[in-house]
């Protein structure tokens, strides 16, 4: 079995208001083992996320994660007063060997309407038993509507890009040059910002007529005929006015979707604003 988390955990904090990135871990733990776990909101730096100006949240994790890859770049990159990085993003830990990461910024196209910041996917490629498969994490816009479906966009160009250099890789060289075995499938995960009844679904699932192996909600595929398990606003009403629905996911490309074992989302917990989903694949 293969197991990916995904979760965006508002930096460690808490529908209590208390940050405890431990308890972010003992409740992913309590989910399921995972081999790869993907959190988003993770803060280096910022004192009004984690407690203070140093508190650098990738090296907590790690520490809370041994034997475990960490794997962060992030989308926000500032200087500090103090002359520290500023850094906020996404972070993914993995327990299999990882061949390969990438950093993608995403679109961020002028709208003076709303608040926004950079945001990005992060992508890596890990060995698994039934060969490599590229898992990436991101955290859309949630302000920007137009942002939002640029970047659903984008997620879209770089999987189809990704999966076309699997089918065809590029000639092997030296250092840098050097390739790596194609990927057997695609994981993006994260906290995606949009509803199932948005228009950004709909175009991250749209067939791609290329080749390209569709992605599909796995959540969706396992349960086909069962309503999406809401993955915010259980807890936290300040936040989510609307109550309980989906915007985390976990879309999987084609090859990997007949390989589902089972999809769980943890409704219970308030550590995060979000809830964490777990993806069991078949090996």
């Amino acid at each position: 079995m293969t197991v990916v988390t995904s979760w965006n955990i508002q930096y460690g904090k808490g529908v209590d208001g208390i940050v405890d990135l431990r308890r972010i871990v003992d409740t992913a733990r309590r989910l399921g083992a995972f081999d790869v776990l993907c959190v988003q909101e993770i803060a280096v730096n910022f004192a009004e996320m984690g407690g203070g100006a140093t508190v650098d949240q990738t090296a907590q994790l790690a520490a809370l994660l041994p034997g475990y890859a960490p794997v962060f770049s992030p989308a926000v990159d500032l200087l500090g007063d103090n002359g520290a990085r500023r850094k906020f993003g996404n972070m993914i830990l993995s327990r299999l060997p990882v061949l390969e990461t990438t950093n993608f910024p995403m679109p961020r196209p002028a709208d003076a309407t709303v608040l926004h910041m950079p945001r990005s996917a992060l992508c890596a490629v890990m060995q698994t038993p039934r060969g490599p498969i590229r898992v990436m994490t991101t955290h859309l816009e949630f302000h920007s509507a137009q942002q939002r479906a640029a970047q659903a966009d984008r997620l879209r160009a770089i999987y189809a890009e990704a999966a076309a250099n699997d089918r065809r890789p590029p000639v092997p060289g030296p250092g840098p040059y050097r390739v790596r075995p194609p990927a057997t499938g695609t994981i993006i995960c994260g906290d995606f910002n949009f509803e199932l009844s948005e228009p950004p679904y709909a175009a991250l699932t749209a067939p791609f007529g290329d080749g390209t192996e569709t992605l599909a909600d796995a959540w969706m595929k396992r349960f086909p005929a069962t309503p999406h398990a809401p993955t915010c606003g259980i807890h936290d009403r300040a936040q989510w006015p609307q109550g309980p629905h989906a915007r985390d996911f976990m879309f999987v490309s084609a090859g990997l979707a007949s390989r589902i074992d089972d999809i769980k989302v943890d409704t219970e917990t308030a550590a995060s604003d979000h809830q964490p989903v777990r993806l069991a694949l078949a090996d």
